[in-house]
C-alpha cells in the first residue's frame, strides 16, 4: 500500500489557529486488485497546542463507504448543536496529530512524551520514549541519520501489548518520518519513507 502524509494549510478554525493534516492511503498493484483501498484522514489540530480539534475519517475499502467527523469536546468551548462530538480528555490528539507532535517535540530536552489520543473509536493514553541515539536508516528514499521513537498503548490503565508502535525520525530540521514499524493484533507493518515532495 502507499501512504501520503500532507500538510494542508494553516488556518483559523473556528477563532483558533489550526494545522490541517491529512493522510491518504491506499492499495496498489494485486493487492489493489484483491482489496481495493481509497481511505483520507484529516486532522485539525491547534496551532500552538497541537492538540485535536476536529478528526475526518472517509473510508473506501471493497466498496463500502464510511465517513465520519468528530469534534473534539474537552468541556472547554461549547459545541454547536448538530454536531458530531467525542467527549474527550483535555490535551488529547488524534493519530495525525500524534504524529507531528513527535516531530515537534525535542527528545534530547523531553526523552519521553504521554498524551490521550482519539483514534475514531476509542480514547488511548499513549506513551512514547526516546529508544536510543542515531542511527543510519536505509529506505527507499536514501539512508538518515533517525532516532527511534517507541509508542506504547494503554487502555484504561492495561498497556495493549499487541499494539506498538516505533518511528524512525531524521536528524533533520522537519524530523522527517522515515520509517514506521507497528505490531498490531492483525499482523505488523512497516512504512518506508519513498520520496518527499
Amino acid at each position: 500500500a502507499e501512504l501520503q502524509f500532507h500538510i494542508g494549510e494553516h488556518r483559523n478554525f473556528f477563532g483558533r489557529p489550526a494545522w490541517h493534516f491529512r493522510a491518504l492511503a491506499q492499495t496498489v498493484d494485486t493487492i489493489r486488485a484483491l482489496y481495493p483501498l481509497n481511505d483520507q484522514f484529516d486532522s485539525y489540530t491547534d496551532a500552538v497546542r497541537l492538540t485535536s480539534l476536529q478528526y475526518e475519517m472517509y473510508l473506501r475499502e471493497s466498496g463500502e463507504k464510511q465517513d465520519r467527523t468528530w469534534r473534539m469536546d474537552t468541556g472547554e468551548t461549547p459545541i454547536p448543536n448538530g454536531v458530531s462530538a467525542a467527549r474527550v480528555s483535555p490535551g488529547t490528539r488524534d493519530p495525525l496529530g500524534m504524529l507531528y507532535l513527535l516531530r515537534a517535540t525535542d527528545w534530547q530536552k523531553s526523552p519521553e512524551v504521554h498524551t490521550p489520543v482519539f483514534e475514531g473509536r476509542h480514547l488511548y493514553d499513549v506513551q512514547a520514549r526516546l529508544a536510543g541515539g542515531a542511527s543510519l536508516v536505509t529506505v527507499p528514499a536514501g539512508q538518515f541519520n533517525a532516532s527511534p521513537i517507541r509508542v506504547r498503548v494503554f487502555e484504561r490503565g492495561r498497556e495493549l501489548t499487541d499494539t506498538t508502535f516505533s518511528v524512525w525520525l531524521a536528524d533533520d530540521p522537519g524530523r522527517t518520518p522515515v520509517l514506521i514499524e507497528a505490531s498490531l493484533p492483525i499482523g505488523t507493518a512497516r512504512v518506508e519513507l519513498t520520496g518527499r515532495r
